[in-house]
């Protein structure tokens, strides 16, 4: 389907990997082609986004991007953008294809249902060969050496962290996420066939595949941003990260470690606190809760320590009032979120854009579920540039050394994929 999928200019790919979640509703999703859309930059951004959900009223796919907080308060992106991504995209599919265990559903709109029996026989004659062809075709082969540089080096990361402790140090945050750029300038690389290796490598529960034109999302995130369903709202921060072991013993035991580390528990509990305070917002009075509190959770690459707060709303809520009420993602900000938006805008070298966004799908129902756009490759086709980005929170137990061997931890399987 993915290989079928790429004549399209609007493509989203979701894919749980099989991933044992109970909050999931399907394994896996997969929209093309645009029947309308939206796309705009972040100034009235959140209310054009609930005129057009509310008046397509129909499955809709597309992203958020991290600098979507200007619209929400007074603040500023002024970094670097090598991306130049369009802030709001969202798209209603003409085609859509849901995947829960052996079932495959196959939604088209109306005036393409003719369609339905022809590309089914067409994704079901692909195999090697003609994924082969479709390579050759599709994708010159060059050997241009991928060569990744550093937006910010070492030494400079030293001294950034060090300023982010003398913010905490005088109380003017408790907590920050703090990241930094990874790219390279010129790069033609195989958007899928690189989504492909990243995927199979990291197997996590929120990964993502998205084409808007020439720009790429390629995702191995692990973390869930917000889930609406019903009048429920689930939101699962991670905060907490170790790295895994071949040898079992050593792996079991580098999970014991996280599940203890006083410093990563209280960066996580922090931001549940935060999570707990921005979907209060929109939540019935007393029905915010804390559902698990640093539970430890094994992934392909890391370990990672993730806590679940859920709320109720009322069903007259809009669905996008609850996202404008928690958006940007309390793991990807800090503690007081504003002033650590502020000093993270004023350390940081790049724009973040889709990078610590969001990417999913608003339901006929007004039901949702959104991914944090973090462990992923962004591409943009046209300027042959291609970057990812790792961070870390800061806290006042924070040491520099760890946190950037953290950020090295976090960037291997892009970094991995990307050199081979």
């Amino acid at each position: 389907m993915l290989y079928w999928s790429q004549q399209y200019n609007e493509v989203v790919w979701l894919d749980s990997n099989a991933y044992k979640d109970h909050l999931s509703s399907y394994d896996a999703i997969l929209a093309v082609g645009a029947q309308s859309g939206l796309i705009t930059s972040y100034q009235g951004a959140f209310d054009q986004l609930k005129a057009y959900q509310t008046q397509v009223n129909d499955w809709i796919f597309g992203y958020l991007t991290y600098d979507l907080k200007n619209d929400l308060e007074d603040l500023t992106s002024e970094n670097y953008d090598g991306l130049q991504f369009p802030d709001l995209f969202f798209f209603q599919p003409k085609k859509l294809v849901l995947i829960k265990g052996n079932t495959v559903e196959f939604q088209y709109l109306k005036e393409v249902e003719s369609d339905m029996e022809t590309d089914l026989k067409t994704i079901q004659q692909f195999n090697n060969s003609t994924i082969q062809r479709f390579n050759a075709s599709t994708f010159q082969q060059l050997n241009n050496e991928v060569k990744i540089k550093l937006r910010i080096h070492k030494d400079a990361y030293f001294e950034k962290v060090s300023a982010m402790l003398d913010h905490i140090h005088r109380g003017n945050i408790y907590e920050a996420n703090f990241c930094q750029e990874c790219y390279v300038e010129v790069a033609q690389i195989d958007p899928l066939e690189t989504f492909k290796k990243l995927n199979a490598i990291s197997k996590t529960p929120f990964a993502t595949f998205l084409k808007r034109n020439g720009n790429y999302l390629l995702s191995a995130s692990p973390e869930r941003y917000l889930k609406k369903e019903g009048n429920s709202i689930i939101s699962q921060p991670i905060k907490g990260t170790a790295k895994r072991s071949e040898n079992l013993e050593e792996d079991e035991q580098l999970k014991r470690n996280l599940q203890h580390d006083e410093k990563e528990r209280s960066e996580n509990i922090m931001i549940v606190d935060l999570v707990r305070n921005d979907l209060s917002h929109t939540a019935i009075k007393g029905s915010v809760k804390i559902k698990e509190l640093c539970k430890v959770y094994t992934f392909e690459q890391v370990h990672q320590m993730i806590s679940t707060v859920t709320s109720k709303i009322d069903e007259h809520t809009h669905p996008v009032d609850v996202i404008t009420s928690t958006f940007p993602m309390g793991s990807m900000t800090g503690a007081p979120k504003i002033s650590a938006m502020k000093i993270i805008e004023s350390l940081e070298e790049t724009k973040r854009g889709l990078y610590s966004g969001a990417v999913g799908y608003f339901t006929p129902k007004g039901d949702f579920d959104f991914n944090v756009v973090i462990r992923s490759i962004l591409y943009n086709e046209e300027r042959n540039y291609v970057s990812y980005s790792v961070g870390s929170a800061i806290t006042a137990k924070s040491d520099p050394l760890k946190e950037y061997e953290e950020c090295l931890v976090k960037a291997k399987a892009m970094r991995e994929v990307l050199e081979n």
